[in-house]
């Protein structure tokens, strides 16, 4: 099962179901920009202890150019989401604003299609579709 795809997968989906949960608590009467530098800073602290524990630290010397590009690209792009998202969070309810979030998913597989030269079937597509559907049910207040 740890080496499913699927397993990890999942396993993400309910931590970052949690995650929205924990932030939109601890937010409170913080501003969301600082609960973003704190929740970096323990990521930080439990990664280098995973780290350290598994035996999987590297050599930065042998990481290529192109990895160091894109990974500090990624790291870019991870920090301004996360500050969008405490700033969200911050301004609106969690059961609302996880979903909208979730759009990312729409989003990757359009960016797969174009950057990566993915394919997706039309039944990929219809699911596509229906995630979008599905956010903008959830989001609606009646």
């Amino acid at each position: 099962m740890a080496e499913s795809w699927q397993f990890w997968a999942l396993l993400s989906a309910a931590f970052a179901a949690l995650t929205a949960i924990f932030a939109k608590l601890g937010i409170a009467g913080i501003n969301s920009d600082f609960a973003t530098f704190i929740r970096t800073l323990v990521i930080i602290a439990a990664l280098c202890l995973f780290l350290t524990i598994s035996g999987q630290w590297q050599k930065t010397s042998e990481i290529s150019a192109k990895s160091w590009f894109f990974l500090i690209l990624s790291g870019l792009a991870t920090g301004a989401s996360w500050i969008a998202y405490f700033r969200a969070l911050k301004l609106g309810d969690a059961s609302r604003v996880a979903p909208v979030d979730k759009l990312s998913i729409i989003m990757v597989a359009i960016f797969g299609v174009i950057f990566l030269g993915e394919k997706l079937s039309a039944i990929n597509w219809l699911g596509v579709v229906m995630i979008g559907a599905g956010v903008i049910l959830i989001t609606l207040k009646i």
